[in-house]
């Protein structure tokens, strides 16, 4: 029993785990992109994407989902279809939306927070501002910002239970099936162990990542 168990929630935790990787890859970088249109001296770029990233943070994440999944349907009448590889990516789309809102927010405390004499040093030295800003600033910033990207990247790990509600086939939707079929609740519980040990590698991982960067005193 616990075999079978164990290999349906392994098949479950794919599901997860793909959300997470995705959805990491993409937010990431969009996130940055938010961070410096929010940054932006041109006001119509500024006000838009700080009005974006306060719907984002303002809204649940299980709200976005729904609606980013059946809101096309619904107001166009084209839809994601409705095979469920779609709905993943429905999910995925969510996700990368919510998390490129929150991480802006990250990248943007991480380069107000270098102070001016970084940037003003750069411009003596001849450097324009795209090299002063990755030369320079960027290795800063990373040192400042991984703290609270690391309790974001673990936030969304269990974030990823919330693609349950458009029927995707998560590790905790799979646990929660052996109650309805079978009165089972230990497999409810037994998620726990896996997102105990991928928490526990990312913390491991961050923490390594935190001493690489101590060479930076800021």
């Amino acid at each position: 029993m616990l075999k079978a168990v164990t290999l349906t929630l392994l098949d479950g935790f794919g599901v997860t785990l793909l959300i997470f990787f995705v959805t990491l890859a993409l937010a990431i970088p969009l996130g940055l992109l938010v961070a410096l249109g929010s940054m932006s001296k041109f006001k119509p770029i500024s006000w838009l994407t700080k009005t974006f990233v306060w719907i984002m943070r303002g809204t649940p994440l299980m709200l976005q989902v729904i609606v980013i999944y059946y809101g096309p349907g619904l107001l166009f009448g084209r839809g994601w279809g409705p095979s469920y590889s779609m709905r993943i990516v429905a999910v995925i789309a969510a996700f990368v939306i919510n998390y490129a809102a929150y991480f802006s927010e990250i990248y943007r405390g991480g380069i107000e927070s270098v102070p001016k004499g970084q940037y003003e040093a750069g411009a003596v030295l001849g450097m324009t501002k795209r090299q002063i800003f990755f030369k320079v600033v960027l290795l800063q910033v990373v040192k400042r910002i991984v703290p609270p990207m690391s309790n974001e990247v673990i936030t969304l790990v269990k974030d990823t239970a919330l693609a349950r509600v458009i029927a995707v086939q998560e590790i905790i939707m799979l646990a929660q099936e052996y109650i309805s079929d079978g009165g089972l609740i230990w497999p409810l519980f037994y998620t726990g162990v896996f997102y105990l040990a991928f928490n526990g590698g990312l913390t491991l991982l961050f923490g390594y990542f935190e001493k690489k960067l101590d060479y930076f005193k800021v």
